[in-house]
């Protein structure tokens, strides 16, 4: 979730990322995604019909994403379902009715990879678009990722996530990423080792 990532697979949006003074990164590409899906979320709604409200929404709909670093990797989930499928990216979805940035993102965790985190601080802000064949919004998130760190539980893929894994910085250019995704951990992981030295 900036170009697309090197020997990365690039997904259909436009999506424009903003944080800490950097200029935005954009993306077009007019190409459908496939339908019947969207990124994770809640799991209180059928899937059915959570699908089908995140398709051509009134407004933007909101999300969290994690970066979470140990010993040189970060930890990925590669996406189970539509339509996402096969693709690797930072784990996390929707924020619900009621519930704050930190909550959303903590909750999400929990069902994507059985890990309790705990939210450090934000990192960036993402925009991602979706456009149909006539150009209209099928899609848009606005999503916002935090740098975290792990306070208990035991790594396993629940929810949307066929695989949750720490992968190797080495590794991840060869990778099938979401769009963005390479160039922001490439970010947070600089700005991680600023922090540190």
């Amino acid at each position: 979730m900036g170009s697309g990532p090197p020997g990365g697979a690039k997904m259909p949006d436009q999506g424009v990322r903003r944080g800490r003074g950097r200029p935005p990164s954009i993306r077009i590409t007019p190409k459908l995604p496939p339908l019947g899906g969207g990124p994770p979320g809640p799991r209180a709604t059928p899937r059915s019909r959570k699908n089908a409200s995140r398709r051509y929404p009134k407004h933007p709909l909101l999300g969290v994403g994690a970066l979470i670093f140990r010993r040189g990797s970060i930890l990925l989930v590669e996406r189970g379902r539509e339509p996402l499928k096969g693709y690797w990216s930072l784990p996390g979805g929707l924020v619900e009715a009621g519930e704050r940035l930190e909550a959303a993102l903590e909750r999400e965790l929990l069902e994507e990879t059985g890990l309790r985190v705990k939210c450090v601080q934000q990192f960036e802000i993402f925009e991602r678009i979706m456009l149909d064949a006539r150009k209209r919004p099928e899609y848009h998130y606005v999503l916002v990722d935090y740098l975290c760190k792990v306070v208990g539980g035991e790594l396993l893929a629940g929810d949307d996530v066929a695989v949750a894994r720490w992968i190797p910085r080495s590794a991840l250019p060869g990778l099938k990423m979401t769009e963005g995704t390479l160039d922001v951990i490439k970010r947070a992981y600089q700005d991680v080792r600023r922090t540190r030295s």
